[in-house]
């Protein structure tokens, strides 16, 4: 039993058109970190009005059966492609999840947000490390004011970084949650002097 609307239909007049736009979001998504062919998989799923089989999208795609398995496995993990079954029918049917700023934002709060967060906790241990750093210098003989002069101008240079990682941690997690981004978080207090 072939899928409801099978690949054929596809490429007659219109797979020109689908297979331009898949090639076009798989790059998109291969720039966002992602591979190509998931990007090929979700958009063909996603103008296909009915569910497909994997050996449908590996005909429609021209891509092996064993890419076309990787790709939905890494969508479904992603909640990015749902599965599901006909009655009388043993295939798994594929669809696309069609939320696509839900799937955006479950990107940005898993990864993105994620390593901003590491990259905050990895500044503040360096804050605490210099500061430490510094209240050891400062007991010791003045003649290491070259020295302590160092660390404070490293400290202020982690200052910068971490009202970075605070001000994209503040913005993407306005993303995540759907609220209004505020541009005045972009606002960033003078660099530290050279001198």
């Amino acid at each position: 039993m072939s899928s409801p609307e099978a690949p054929d239909a596809l490429l007659e007049g219109t797979a020109a058109p689908e297979l331009a736009v898949a090639e076009a979001i798989g790059r998109l998504m291969h720039f966002w970190g992602f591979k190509r062919p998931m990007g090929r998989v979700w958009a063909v799923l996603y103008l296909h009005p009915q569910p497909l089989t994997a050996p449908d999208l590996a005909q429609c795609l021209k891509m092996s059966a064993g890419a076309i398995s990787m790709a939905l496995a890494e969508l479904e993990k992603w909640g990015a492609v749902h599965r599901s079954w006909l009655p009388g029918d043993r295939r798994d049917f594929f669809s696309a999840e069609t939320d696509i700023w839900q799937l955006v934002q479950r990107v940005m709060r898993e990864r993105e947000l994620r390593l901003i967060r590491d990259f905050s906790q990895a500044l503040e241990q360096a804050d605490h490390s210099y500061t430490q750093a510094q209240l050891q210098l400062s007991d010791r003989d003045p003649s290491e004011v070259v020295e302590l002069q160092e660390l404070e101008y490293k400290r202020a240079r982690i200052q910068q970084l971490r009202h970075l990682s605070q001000t994209g941690e503040t913005l993407l997690g306005a993303l995540v949650a759907g609220a209004p981004v505020n541009p005045s978080a972009l606002l960033t207090p003078a660099a530290p002097s050279n001198s």
